[in-house]
């Protein structure tokens, strides 16, 4: 099934998961009631699909981990945060095409 390997990520485990991860992890920050973000999870699928070993994908709900959201100054949703060595390197605020997000992994992958 597409999209299997996107994590779940929240207050309790993201230092863990994302922060402390040797591998780059593309984290989206979303919520249930947010139309918009619906429209990017197929993306996030098809993206943990593509990058299965090179990359993490998650999702942190913004109303179930409000420390993590408040930490990186979430303001807005979906908001896309790239982060590898536990510093965020690329962002996107809002849906973005799958395209914008392949470019910052591949660079940030060293992939041409």
């Amino acid at each position: 099934m597409a999209g299997e390997n996107v994590l779940h990520f929240d207050d309790s485990n993201f230092e863990a998961e994302v922060l402390n991860s040797e591998t780059p992890v593309l984290v989206d920050f979303w919520a249930e009631w947010c139309a918009p973000c619906h429209m990017l999870t197929p993306v996030l699928g098809e993206l943990s699909d593509d990058y299965a070993n090179k990359l993490k994908v998650g999702k942190v709900d913004v109303d179930k981990a409000r420390k993590t959201a408040m930490q990186f100054g979430i303001q807005n949703i979906p908001t896309v945060i790239l982060f590898d060595k536990g510093k965020s390197v690329d962002s996107f605020v809002g849906v973005r095409r799958k395209g914008d997000y392949e470019a910052a992994i591949n660079a940030t992958l060293g992939i041409d």
